[in-house]
């Protein structure tokens, strides 16, 4: 998917106070009122609440998110049922959103305050992202999709009950309204699903019959006469690609996990969340105790100029990073601070910074450019190099985020520790789990490998190329040096004071190491790192100093493992790319998190959970390809066919 900078909406109101945008020449809603219209429209024209009711989960996808109103009066209207689903999954798609101040001058004097004061405080930096956003303990989700909708459309995975279809007039905005939009919805629609729009235009319906809609006219409100109603029955549904289709439908919603690190605790909590319970085995006497097991750690996103997979798959996970972050030291008292970010650029020229920003066009909310003097005073160090400035970063004990995700994921995550997964079995039913003697530990339909390298040892020789790079940190007590108000990374890190009195820094990355100790020439290697990003020499003894060595793992391409496990003895029509690959039947693996396991372990196991429940994913199916185990299938299928 080509991304492209988001433009803002750009609100103004009419002489009696309707919304109104200038670029479409069109107003927002109805003079009698948006929440009238989306309730009239929308929430009945869907037959809710009925629809939902005794549900698991219920996805609405909506086409123009606008003020947010029909959002907010569908979660009110769920929130007003008692025999509401479990789980109210809103998706929208919105190419011109409004700034913060816009959506608070929109909602003013709103009739459902506590709602719009949720979703103001939730708002999204306006990048061209799948933004999910958390209410009601994730019991309802809101998957904001910035960008056009012809470009989103194709790119959601998700089985969809109910369609709104929104957006200014049919005159005034085609691409919404046409054949391709609504070709692109029967893609994603659920059997039986339905559609509601204010729209009665006569080539809307044709489009909709085309795509498989059985439509009629209904009743209008606000001074329209009719509204478009559908339900989805084509005559010929395909097949969905194997990575497509819920790998786990049918099976008990219960997972055995194996690693209870950054992955595998987020993976817990991902699941807890979609209704699941699950069982970590960790092979140490306590969770996070190998790469997770470091004091401190980092989270940020990236930049670069052509906004490629690696920059937009980062950025997604920094954004759902933060609140995963802010939440555990808020409400876990984990160590931590979501104070933002600096990292340095070396020799490049402010001017030069600015003009891939301004290419790319995101937003300050995300990144920003600061000059070498302006870091300084952000950072209270004297620095001598410009940095990109991420709000939304920060530092974290990465055992202590572990924790919080099995905190909350409580009462559906169960713990055992000391137990040390030898050898997986397959069964008529599942998986069994051995131990080095034979014995079996457990046994499920569903199991996930989030256990760093050792996955690769219980799935033999996967044919993923990934290498094993020992890092080690180093630690002085924090009178030995000046430390930065905020992290400041770049060749190298250092972090603020933490617990305990200690300045943390480094580090080093060796691979084809597999010595354990903390090494005097590599606390030397950190202190020359450390002089090169702070452009002064540090005085310090390395004999002297602390530090700590840990292995991480990471894949060649430098992204994640995240999905279902390929099956490359299992015949297939089609390799050329990842979600043709035919799967290995419940097993799963989450790994190859390098050193960014902080920043991508949330957005990655609510991936993970997706693919194995069916949910929504919350991320594009570009990127999910990117990060699915199955590419490297495909890319040797690709290859093979060149020859």
């Amino acid at each position: 998917m080509n991304t492209a900078p988001i433009e803002p909406a750009a609100l103004t109101f009419t002489d009696d106070g309707v919304p109104f945008s200038a670029r479409y020449g069109d107003i927002y809603h109805p003079r009698a009122g948006a929440l009238t219209q989306a309730r009239h429209v929308f929430i009945q024209g869907n037959d809710l609440p009925a629809r939902w009711q005794g549900r698991e989960r219920f996805v609405v996808l909506e086409t123009g998110f606008g003020l947010g109103h029909n959002f907010l009066a569908t979660w009110q209207a769920w929130r007003d049922d008692p025999q509401r689903c479990a789980r109210l999954v809103f998706i929208s798609i919105e190419a011109h959103p409004l700034t913060d101040d816009e959506l608070a001058a929109a909602h003013a004097g709103s009739a459902l305050p506590e709602l719009t004061a949720e979703l103001q405080r939730a708002w999204p930096p306006l990048t061209p992202n799948l933004h999910s956003l958390s209410f009601d303990d994730g019991r309802v989700r809101l998957l904001l999709a910035l960008g056009d909708v012809q470009a989103w459309l194709p790119e959601l995975v998700a089985s969809v009950d109910a369609f709104y279809l929104d957006g200014f007039a049919p005159a005034r905005n085609p691409r919404m309204w046409d054949q391709r939009v609504c070709k692109a919805l029967s893609r994603v629609a659920a059997p039986g699903a339905t559609l509601a729009t204010w729209s009665a235009a006569r080539a809307l319906g044709k489009h909709l019959t085309s795509a498989g809609f059985d439509v009629r006219l209904g009743q209008g409100t606000g001074g329209k006469r009719d509204i478009t109603l559908a339900r989805f029955a084509p005559v010929f549904t395909p097949r969905r690609a194997p990575a497509r289709v819920s790998a786990a439908a049918g099976a008990e919603p219960r997972a055995l996990i194996i690693g209870a690190g950054l992955a595998g605790c987020a993976t817990a909590w991902a699941l807890a969340a979609e209704g699941w319970r699950s069982t970590l085995f960790e092979r140490h006497p306590q969770i996070a105790s190998e790469a997770s097991g470091n004091p401190a750690g980092l989270f940020h996103g990236i930049v670069n100029a052509q906004d490629g997979v690696h920059a937009r798959f980062n950025r997604a996970a920094a954004l759902m990073a933060r609140p995963a972050v802010q939440r555990a030291i808020e409400a876990h008292r984990v160590a931590g601070a979501v104070d933002g970010l600096l990292r340095l650029e070396g020799d490049a020229l402010v001017a030069a910074m600015q003009a891939t920003l301004s290419a790319v066009g995101l937003p300050t909310g995300y990144v920003q450019v600061l000059a070498c003097e302006q870091a300084s005073a952000l950072s209270g160090l004297a620095l001598s190099h410009p940095a990109w400035f991420y709000p939304g970063g920060g530092w974290v004990q990465p055992a202590g985020l572990a924790r919080a995700w099995l905190e909350r994921a409580a009462p559906l995550v169960e713990v055992r520790c000391a137990a040390n997964v030898q050898a997986l079995r397959r069964t008529p039913s599942g998986w069994c789990l051995l131990d080095a003697s034979g014995t079996v530990l457990d046994e499920a339909s569903t199991v996930v490998l989030a256990n760093a390298g050792a996955a690769m040892q219980l799935l033999g020789a996967p044919g993923w190329p990934v290498e094993k790079v020992r890092g080690q940190i180093s630690l002085l007590p924090s009178t030995a040096l000046t430390l930065p108000r905020i992290p400041v990374a770049g060749a190298g890190y250092l972090l603020p004071e933490l617990a305990g009195g200690h300045a943390m820094f480094g580090a080093t990355a060796q691979r084809f190491d597999d010595d354990a100790s903390v090494r005097d020439d590599d606390h030397r290697a950190n202190l020359a790192q450390l002089g090169r990003l702070l452009g002064h020499h540090v005085n310090a003894d390395p004999v002297a100093m602390q530090g700590r060595t840990a292995w991480r793992w990471s894949a060649v391409d430098r992204l994640p493992l995240i999905g279902a496990v390929p099956d490359t003895d299992a015949a297939a029509k089609r390799l050329d790319q990842p979600r043709f690959v035919p799967r290995v039947p419940g097993l799963f693996v989450f790994t190859a998190l390098g050193s960014r396991g902080i920043t991508w372990s949330a957005l990655g196991a609510q991936l993970l959970a997706a693919i194995i429940t069916g949910a929504p994913a919350p991320l594009e199916a570009s990127l999910i390809d990117a990060v699915d185990p199955a590419r490297f299938v495909s890319r040797r299928a690709r290859r093979s066919t060149r020859a």
